[in-house]
């Protein structure tokens, strides 16, 4: 009677054995002859057919191993081989461990590489009305998140729609701008893919001149035209995909709620920071007003910058300010500082406007 079908691991010869099963040892006869002994202790089991038990021996041959077909040896080996599902329990361990972590780096690479270059070349391919289309999307989850409280006083509105107006037709820019002030008690400023901008109220309440918001406005100006916000939308908007699926969210539906609050609370890279600086500069000099003003409200919003992390401090809901989102460094300071005009221009708001406008959040 065939027990079992055996190859020694050195030839592919099929040679049909008969076994003797012990407390100690698998023996291995051909024709009656002995030609192998496994201690139970090697013994390991390997994937097979149904009906077979495929066994090898640790240590021995690699292609070494045993089909082994009859029912009464299987439950032989079974019974004394205790180590017999030892070495397909740690392949099989070992093979989700690395696919794993395979799967993991992988992810993590298309994070920091793979995003990052397909946001690039994606943001221009984009159209415009698509974009304002996204901006909607984004600015629910804005409002949703600050309450969706606006401010609008009549006479503010109209003193930032003519400031607005100004910085626009001083670089001609052609995109779509919607600025309004946001109720907040966090200094910061944001722009929104599609042309929405918002100016929260406390750096509103910090700016103490005209041409310290003006700076600001410009800048957020400058991320608008140069189409920033789409571009980290795209790249956080991967991110949480990705994400979603190495932890479980294969829908990615928190995506955009996600990508949302990380308009508000990450940098730009240094590259869109610094030409958002220039353009904000150029636009001011073209106005005759000096860039430097920008500067000093940052300057202030940075002394303030340490007591505000305190007060915030296990404040789940806190939002960083401007300062955070915008990184300010030696570099950018003096840039700004350097940017005067060589005639300077009329104001850019009349002293009714400038106080209409910081009283935009009173209501009447």
């Amino acid at each position: 009677m065939l027990d079992a079908v055996f190859y020694d691991g050195v030839s592919a010869r099929r040679r049909e054995v008969t076994l003797k099963v012990t407390a100690s040892s698998l023996d291995i006869h051909e024709g009656g002859e002995w030609i192998a002994s496994w201690p139970v202790g090697d013994i390991r089991q390997k994937d097979a057919p149904d009906g077979i038990l495929r066994v090898t021996r640790e240590g021995g041959p690699d292609l070494a191993r045993l089909d082994v077909t009859d029912p009464a040896d299987q439950a032989a080996i079974r019974l004394h081989c205790h180590r017999l599902e030892d070495s397909e329990q740690k392949e099989r361990t070992g093979r989700i461990v690395f696919w794993s972590a395979a799967a993991s780096i992988s992810i993590i690479l298309c994070v920091l590489f793979l995003i990052p270059l397909l946001s690039e070349k994606l943001t221009p391919l984009i159209p415009l009305s698509y974009e304002q289309r996204i901006g909607k999307a984004v600015d629910n989850q804005i409002r949703v998140i600050f309450s969706g409280k606006v401010c609008e006083a009549p006479e503010g509105v109209a003193a930032l729609r003519v400031l607005t107006e100004k910085l626009r037709k001083a670089k001609n820019v052609e995109s779509s701008l919607d600025v309004a002030v946001l109720e907040s008690k966090v200094p910061n400023a944001i722009a929104l893919p599609g042309g929405r901008i918002y100016i929260f109220k406390a750096l509103l309440d910090e700016a103490e001149s005209v041409d310290e918001l003006a700076g600001v406005l410009a800048h957020e100006v400058g991320h608008v035209v140069n189409r920033d916000g789409l571009r980290k939308l795209i790249q956080s908007t991967g991110t949480s995909y990705l994400f979603g699926l190495l932890f479980g969210d294969v829908t990615g539906g928190g995506a955009i709620v996600l990508a949302s609050r990380y308009l508000v609370d990450s940098a730009y890279s240094r590259e869109a920071e610094t030409a958002a600086d220039s353009f904000a500069g150029q636009t001011m000099v073209t106005l005759g007003r000096p860039a430097h003003p920008m500067a000093l409200l940052l300057k202030r919003i940075e002394a303030e910058h340490d007591d505000d992390k305190k007060k915030d401090e296990g404040n789940e809901s806190a939002f960083p300010a401007f300062l955070s989102t915008h990184p300010v460094t030696d570099h950018r300071l003096k840039a700004l500082e350097k940017q005067v005009p060589s005639q300077p221009g009329e104001p850019l708001l009349t002293e009714g406007q400038w106080r209409a406008l910081k009283e935009i959040c009173k209501s009447s």
